[in-house]
């Protein structure tokens, strides 16, 4: 009996190749151990993103003394999205992003924390990997539910540690973490500017430090262009509990 074939739509290829990305950025993020050379050679074939291609490139030589040196627990570089939300309660943070994982059964086989830039990243690779599985399947409603809360997830909570992280390794040209941070700011886009909660730190609202802590107009301005209001409003609407 000859094995059944079907053809996937067109928007459920992009989804896998996606896939494969958000996974190689993840897996860039990682420390150097074990397969992770071999894992890395593998997913960049095939990949047409330059400054992925070039960081995966540049992995080959990457030591895991140098990762922890930069991005380690007492490194230079922060990994962690706590470290880049100023006013937000640390575990209502965890709480939220848990929730995210749970809701869409996902359960990564790391060693690093929920709100690490590697594990944030593969989870966008899985949500690809559910909604082509549903486009596949012809479930429209279950490819829109995935869809969506990637879009979310992405505006909520990614952006804002790639972003971080990439300015913070701007100044390491070379090394394969700057290129993978590059290629992945451009996948989040813009950074939104009023993501934090309503918990203020004792200290800061005595400073003038505002609920909005960094939406005002004394903000920041090299974190990114503020996303519309109307679509924070919406993304806020439809936030997961």
């Amino acid at each position: 009996m000859s094995p059944v074939r079907f053809a996937l739509d067109p928007r459920a290829v992009e989804l896998l190749r996606d896939a494969r990305d958000w996974r190689l950025i993840g897996r860039l993020f990682e420390r150097p151990h074990g397969e992770w050379w071999a894992d890395v050679a593998n997913l960049s074939l095939g990949c047409t993103d330059i400054e992925l291609a070039r960081a995966a490139k540049l992995a080959g030589s990457a030591t895991e003394g140098d990762y922890l040196e930069w991005m380690g627990p007492a490194g230079i570089v922060s990994p962690r999205e706590a470290g880049y939300r100023k006013t937000t309660d640390p575990a209502r943070l965890l709480a939220e992003i848990q929730a995210y994982y749970a809701a869409f059964a996902y359960q990564p086989r790391a060693e690093d924390p929920p709100d690490h830039v590697a594990v944030e990243s593969g989870f966008l690779g899985w949500l690809c990997l559910k909604e082509a599985y549903a486009r596949a399947n012809e479930n429209s409603e279950s490819a829109s539910v995935t869809r969506d809360a990637g879009r979310e997830f992405t505006a909520l909570h990614l952006a804002c540690v790639a972003h971080g992280v990439a300015r913070r390794l701007e100044a390491t040209e070379g090394c394969h973490l700057v290129h993978a941070a590059r290629a992945l700011v451009v996948r989040v886009g813009p950074l939104c500017k009023a993501l934090e909660g309503d918990w203020v730190p004792n200290g800061l609202a005595e400073d003038g430090c505002s609920l909005t802590c960094g939406s005002g107009p004394t903000a920041d301005t090299e974190l990114g262009d503020e996303i519309p209001p109307e679509f924070i409003a919406g993304l806020r609407d439809s936030e997961l509990q």
